[in-house]
């Protein structure tokens, strides 16, 4: 089970935290841009671990657990490293602690239905809310330096990467809320948890 591509992949996306980190903290130019790679491989195996799983039959409650918790891990490790080198402005500090609230928020009611074996259907606009906040962490991890570095100083890299965290912010907080509905329903309905239908947790995006 260890071994399945599918698990792998959600396993590099945890071996690569520390790297990340790491990078972002050497403070250079050619960094940052490594870092931002980093992260965006690290996030493409997101989408590709739960296609194998489906695809390859290896679905299993070890990557159901684990996909999630890699997912935070990753998005967490990026959104600390770059509140605590200073590469977020105040201004976009405000959707960092969104989208960090909405995790821990989301990370409790998935411990709830999965005691209940409640299943949450993953929307587009998850999906969209996930490609935006990946894409916006790996913009802010390149800033400004590497696009100096790289002779692309007249594209305003930060304001592109903090625009899109605060549209992830926004989506962040309409699927938060879609997620929290659905645990106070199923906790009003079926307060022993016995008398909803039962079923696994799918793989799905953070």
């Amino acid at each position: 089970m260890l071994t399945d591509l599918p698990n792998l992949l959600t396993l590099s996306r945890i071996a690569a935290i520390p790297l990340l980190v790491g990078l972002v903290a050497a403070r250079h130019p050619f960094a940052d841009l490594l870092a931002c790679i980093v992260f965006s491989a690290a996030a493409i195996t997101d989408y590709f671990d739960g296609k194998l799983a489906r695809s390859r039959r290896q679905q299993s409650d070890f990557g159901r657990m684990l996909d999630p918790i890699a997912d935070k891990l990753l998005v967490g490790a990026a959104l600390m490293m770059l509140v605590g080198m200073g590469r977020l402005s105040t201004f976009a500090l405000y959707p960092a602690i969104v989208i960090m609230l909405r995790e821990i928020l989301v990370s409790g009611l998935r411990e709830y239905l999965a005691g209940i074996r409640i299943g949450l259907p993953v929307t587009s606009l998850a999906k969209w809310k996930t490609g935006f906040q990946m894409g916006a962490l790996g913009t802010l991890l390149a800033g400004d330096s590497s696009a100096q570095w790289l002779h692309l100083s007249f594209i305003p890299v930060s304001l592109i990467g903090e625009t899109m965290l605060w549209i992830a912010a926004v989506l962040t907080l309409v699927t938060g809320w879609d997620y929290l509905r659905a645990g106070l329903r199923h906790v009003s309905t079926s307060p022993e948890g016995g008398s909803e239908e039962r079923g696994t947790l799918p793989r799905q995006p953070g």
